[in-house]
């Protein structure tokens, strides 16, 4: 395996408009990826995603920064969650994985290209490089269909 880069290809019961601002906007982002942020969904945007265990009570954030925001298109950011990284400030080329939303309309839906890349990039060493893949592989395996279900159940409220 390349470890080079995660891709999904989703579909959603809902408009691009409704998808996009699922993916955009803190209040569904906390929904979906349960991660607590602020941030306008403008390209230069800078933030951090926070991840609160109710269990222990402790918390743990990461650099976000928008990329690209072409609403009803595409939704595009970096992110850390590299311990190394954590507490460095934003995330950018170098430090982060690129993440890409692109929003397709499809029959009364939208056909959501997902991609993750920037792996081979970060430089790490073959066995850290698998380990990182792998969680987030495995994360958004978990995430991606909470991003549909999110979006599918507020395209029905509307």
């Amino acid at each position: 395996m390349e470890y080079g880069s995660i891709e999904r290809e989703l579909h959603i019961d809902a408009s691009p408009e409704v998808v996009f601002e699922v993916l955009s906007s803190p209040e569904h982002i906390r929904d979906w990826w349960s991660a607590e942020t602020a941030f306008e969904p403008t390209a230069g945007a800078t933030a951090s995603l926070t991840w609160s265990d109710g269990d222990t009570g402790r918390h743990k954030s990461a650099p976000f920064t928008v990329v690209a925001a072409d609403p009803p298109r595409m939704f595009s950011f970096r992110w850390t969650y590299d311990e190394a990284e954590l507490g460095r400030g934003t995330a950018g080329p170098g430090n982060s994985l690129l993440v890409t939303f692109e929003l397709v309309p499809t029959g009364g839906g939208t056909t959501v290209r997902f991609r993750e890349t920037g792996y081979r990039e970060r430089g790490w060493e073959a066995a850290v490089l698998e380990a990182h893949y792998n969680d987030h592989r495995q994360g958004w395996d978990f995430y991606l269909p909470r991003l549909v279900a999110t979006a599918e159940s507020l395209a029905a409220a509307r």
